[in-house]
């Protein structure tokens, strides 16, 4: 097949996805074309049959916001109807939903492009339900060719909440366990635990919908019984404020702030014990790259998190806000050696039994021949 993807290029679980998506789609013979306003970040090396088209904004001056979404679909319509494209794959429904649907439109009798839409998360449950945005949001799902959601956490917020008939099929996120997997020897565990400290991390984008806070405070109990570090990746608005709670706590010695990281893989696998205590996920990949390494999970028990950890097996699960509960699942975990053992094979075992992206692309596959076939 010929496919089109447009995602948003930055650090961010929908463009990741998109990202290994187009990748892996490409290694099996399908021809891939990105459409976005820069480089997807994890398309740093050269893959065959993926060809990147960048969307040019006008600088007009009359033009005081841009218009991105209108330039996206005028790209997607010269990219359609030059390398004839079969299918048009947007992750994030704004505005890229939109503009694909613009774009059918402008070729209407000319060129039958299918429209799928995957469904990330805030683009519904935060940015979609701003009043300004609701109408559009919904139109442009209704009128997409078929759409996926990556938990049935957000195919149901997505029906509720907009009032809409239309199937959804839930096809998860992914991960490649071949490249995520345990690691026995790695240099970066001596480094940050010299003394054979357990080490606990969390990463993401230090929004406030992360919690971060509870983060620190649960790793304040855990250090008291178990000899810690906590590693901390990423960057975001309440990093400032987390560092600041770090140092009210006194302790700034056994926490560490790395920011933003390419080499994730070598730090979860150096760690112990992944902690994620959000207020909303509608998937949870950064936990699914967790588990993957063999990392137990402790987690708020929002949105997708329970369809991705099993309670009790592969990680513990706590109400939101409830810091004491999950820092004594913390602490009952790495203090219990056999527990900690069986609950680190089992989530491996879950993230490479339904989350492999050799179980998931072919799912997609089948999503695009079912659009193609209608």
């Amino acid at each position: 097949m010929k496919i089109g993807i447009t995602c948003y290029p930055t650090y961010g679980g929908s463009g990741v996805i998109a990202t290994e998506l187009g990748k892996a789609l490409a290694l099996k013979g399908h021809t891939i074309h990105f459409i976005s306003y820069a480089l997807p970040f994890r398309l740093t090396k050269f893959v065959e049959n993926i060809v990147f088209h960048e969307v040019e904004m006008s600088s007009y001056p009359l033009f005081e916001f841009p218009l991105y979404s209108l330039a996206l679909a005028s790209k997607m319509v010269e990219v359609i109807q030059y390398e004839k494209l079969d299918l048009l794959h947007v992750h994030y429904a704004i505005p890229h939903a939109t503009s694909a649907y613009l774009a059918k439109q402008m070729l209407k009798g000319k060129h039958d492009i299918k429209i799928a839409t995957t469904l990330h998360g805030t683009d519904i449950t935060l940015v979609g339900l701003e009043p300004s945005f609701l109408p559009l949001v919904k139109f442009s799902i209704e009128e997409s060719d078929g759409v996926t959601a990556v938990s049935r956490f957000l195919k149901e917020k997505t029906l509720t909440n907009y009032s809409i008939e239309k199937e959804i099929k839930v096809i998860p996120n992914f991960i490649d366990t071949n490249l995520y997997k345990p690691n026995q020897n790695c240099s970066f565990r001596k480094s940050i635990a010299p003394h054979g400290e357990k080490i606990l991390v969390h990463t993401s984008n230090f929004r406030a919908v992360k919690r971060v806070a509870d983060t620190i405070r649960i790793f304040e109990q855990v250090q008291k019984e178990v000899p810690s570090k906590l590693v901390l990746v990423g960057d975001g608005p309440d990093r400032s404020e987390t560092e600041r709670l770090c140092r009210q706590l006194g302790i700034c010695d056994n926490v560490k702030f790395l920011g933003k990281q390419e080499g994730l893989v070598e730090i979860l696998t150096a760690s112990d014990l992944f902690l994620i205590p959000s207020q909303s996920e509608s998937f949870g990949l950064a936990a699914l790259e967790a588990m993957a390494c063999g990392l137990p999970v402790v987690s708020s028990s929002v949105g997708g998190l329970p369809e991705l950890i099993q309670h009790n097996e592969c990680g513990f699960i706590a109400e939101i806000g409830d810091v004491e509960r999950m820092a004594k699942y913390a602490i009952d975990l790495l203090t219990n050696e056999k527990k900690y053992e069986l609950f680190s094979k089992n989530a491996r075992a879950r993230a490479v039994d339904k989350f492999d992206i050799s179980k998931v692309v072919p799912m997609y596959e089948d999503h695009y021949l079912s659009l193609l076939e209608s």
